[in-house]
């Protein structure tokens, strides 16, 4: 009766995102404070208040969700929760990664927002606007979608980004690359190829000089065993060694985010709860699509903080 903690990544932000955290909880308020001084910049307000197109910016949504979901950790907390004793593993959707680390003490709030501020915009700018796509392929088997990006890609870049599960792959690369490879998956049988409203092809080869930024910058912050092990996008196995996790943070900007089977390795290893611990409830409905057995549940305001507080107890 194993529970594990997982952590949204980028598209469940939202204006107003943990405002009532911050207002119910001091310990979650200090969250989105230490973020701001990290950052030398009013985050929160941002956050709360938006525009909300400038908060969707990659370099704003990365830290901000990492707060909001570390701003929950911390009312769990508050109300006499320990994650090194109830929690047997924890893992996060791409920049959500960052956010699980954080919730088990491999880097401080401050350095995580720091690195999240750095990551974002090294993907931002690893690739001219408008050179880059990504498209979201559903109702095609992964070995297909493969073999339109091989087709398609033709000495560019092209592959499977996140396999996020429920049916449901999204690729990356070169604009005219992921276009032709979305119109194959339609003409292989997809349901759907819808290309994605996103600034930058995440999760790709293009992302190398991201990648590289990101080696620098966590050569160069304060690091420790996480108090629970933490499983990567990219290798799916479970770590607790400070050099490994770095390293796997390295190969996943351009790595596969690799959710399905994520989830299905906590079904075979006795997890029975997950809880999205955060923004909106993405990794919920996944997880309900990839399997049915294991039970989900959503932290993200003071309600569901007091509700996970009963049943964790």
């Amino acid at each position: 009766m194993a529970v594990a903690f997982t952590f949204p990544g980028q598209g469940s932000q939202s204006v107003g995102m943990g405002k009532d955290l911050a207002g119910a909880f001091p310990e979650a308020r200090r969250v989105f404070e230490e973020v701001d001084e990290a950052l030398g910049e009013k985050l929160s307000a941002l956050i709360w208040n938006g525009p909300e197109e400038t908060l969707t910016l990659t370099a704003n949504a990365q830290p901000a969700l990492m707060a909001v979901s570390l701003a929950a950790v911390k009312a769990l907390e508050a109300r006499g929760f320990s994650l090194k004793e109830k929690v047997a593993y924890v893992a996060g959707h791409s920049l959500g990664e960052y956010s699980a680390l954080a919730a088990a003490g491999f880097v401080s709030v401050a350095d995580a927002a720091r690195l999240l501020r750095i990551r974002g915009n090294a993907m931002q700018s690893a690739v001219p606007v408008g050179e880059g796509a990504m498209a979201a392929i559903i109702g095609l088997e992964q070995p297909d979608v493969e073999a339109a990006c091989a087709e398609a890609a033709k000495g560019s870049v092209c592959q499977v980004a996140n396999d996020n599960g429920g049916g449901q792959l999204v690729i990356s690369g070169a604009k005219a690359a992921v276009e032709l490879a979305a119109r194959l998956c339609t003409e292989k049988g997809a349901k759907r190829a819808l290309m994605l409203q996103v600034s930058a092809p995440f999760h790709s080869a293009l992302m190398a000089p991201a990648a590289e930024a990101m080696r620098e910058a966590l050569a160069n912050v304060a690091r420790n065993a996480p108090a629970v092990p933490v499983i990567s996008n990219v290798s799916v196995s479970p770590t607790q060694d400070p050099d490994a996790i770095a390293a796997r943070l390295v190969e996943q900007v351009t790595g596969r985010v690799r959710w399905r089977e994520t989830v299905e390795w906590f079904a075979a290893n006795g997890v029975t709860t997950l809880y999205e611990v955060g923004a909106g409830k993405v990794l919920s409905g996944l997880a309900r699509r990839i399997n049915r057995d294991i039970a989900v549940t959503s932290v993200g305001n003071p309600a569901d903080v007091d509700a996970a507080i009963a049943a964790l107890a």
